[in-house]
C-alpha cells in the first residue's frame, strides 16, 4: 500500500510540475512577443532574439503540453471502430495501441537524444550564446515522458481487462 501511495505522491508532483511549466511558459511567452510587438510599432526596434525565443518556447509548451494531455488521456485519438465492436474488443485494441504509441515515442526519444548529442558535439548554439542542446533537451525528455505514460495507460487497460477495473492490490 505504501508503494501505491508514493507512485501517486509522485503523479500528484509531476502534475503540479506541468502544470506550473505550462503556465509560466504561456505567461512568458506572451510577454516576450507583446514586449517585442510594442517595441517595434512605438519605438522602432527590438530584440533579436525575442522571436526565436518565442519559437522555442512555442517547441516547449507543445511537448510539456503533450505529456500532460497523455497524462490525463486527453490526446488525440483516433476510434471509429469503438462504436461497432463490442467493448472487451475495444479494450483490447487500446492496449495494443497504447503499446505501439509507447515503442514509437520510445525510439523518437532515443532518435532526439542521439540528435542532442550531436548538438552537444558540435556545440551549436541559439540565442545569444546558449548552447542548442539546453534548449533542445526537451526533445529526448519529452518523448520519454509520453512513452512511459503510454506504458502506465496500457498496463492500466490490461489490468482492468484482466483483473476488473477497481481491482486492488493487496500487501
Amino acid at each position: 500500500m505504501r508503494f501505491k501511495q508514493l507512485l501517486e505522491r509522485f503523479d500528484k508532483a509531476g502534475t503540479a510540475l506541468e502544470t506550473i511549466m505550462l503556465v509560466a511558459m504561456l505567461t512568458a511567452m506572451m510577454l516576450v512577443a507583446v514586449s517585442q510587438i510594442v517595441m517595434r510599432e512605438v519605438f522602432g526596434t527590438g530584440f533579436g532574439w525575442a522571436d526565436e525565443l518565442v519559437r522555442l518556447m512555442v517547441l516547449w509548451l507543445a511537448l510539456v503540453g503533450s505529456v500532460a494531455a497523455c497524462r490525463e488521456n486527453r490526446h488525440i485519438r483516433i476510434d471509429a471502430l469503438s462504436h461497432v465492436l463490442p467493448d472487451i474488443a475495444v479494450d483490447v485494441i487500446r492496449v495494443l495501441v497504447d503499446i505501439f504509441a509507447a515503442v514509437v515515442c520510445g525510439i523518437i526519444a532515443v532518435q532526439a537524444w542521439r540528435y542532442l548529442q550531436i548538438e552537444i558535439e558540435y556545440e551549436d548554439t541559439v540565442l545569444v550564446n546558449t548552447p542548442a542542446w539546453f534548449a533542445h533537451a526537451i526533445m529526448p525528455a519529452a518523448f520519454a515522458l509520453i512513452s512511459y505514460r503510454f506504458v502506465v495507460a496500457a498496463l492500466s487497460q490490461a489490468g482492468d481487462i484482466l483483473f476488473g477495473p477497481k481491482a486492488e492490490v493487496e500487501e
